[in-house]
């Protein structure tokens, strides 16, 4: 029996299970919503909660502490200076889980992790500016 261990195994190593949190986590700071599978959601909950709350702590310390998490620097300057003030009076309750019905191929149970007061332009922000980035759409170049 598992008694006393916190979080799902996820059928991964303990590495991989890490970088999945983290990526996740990259994600959902970067675009504020996200869809995955519920118990993934449910465990990455609890971390980007502690994530924001160090943002809003805002000291080299904090900084650096989210760096060595997730290892995305401009992610972690969007959390310091974008998201964590946003929160500056809350305490804590930062992110929804929203349950999305079932994923068509394997049935399994999803999730769309949010949060509270996102801002709404920035779903899917980044992927424009990188598109932009490159020049526009593929079509355009094709021809």
């Amino acid at each position: 029996m598992r008694h006393g261990f916190k979080g799902r195994r996820f059928a991964r190593s303990v590495s991989h299970r890490k970088s999945m949190l983290a990526n996740l986590a990259v994600s959902l700071l970067e675009h504020e919503q996200i869809v995955t599978t519920l118990p993934k959601a449910k465990d990455l909950r609890p971390i980007v909660e502690k994530l924001v709350t160090l943002g809003k702590r805002g000291d080299l310390h904090a900084r650096r502490q989210v760096i060595a998490q997730i290892g995305n620097e401009g992610v972690v300057k969007r959390l310091f200076e974008t998201i964590a003030p946003r929160y500056a009076t809350r305490n804590g309750g930062y992110l929804r889980i929203m349950k999305a019905g079932f994923r068509h191929g394997d049935n399994a149970a999803m999730a769309v992790i949010e949060f509270v007061d996102r801002d709404m332009s920035a779903k899917g922000a980044g992927d424009r500016a990188r598109v932009e980035a490159e020049g526009g759409n593929g079509e355009a170049e094709a021809a």
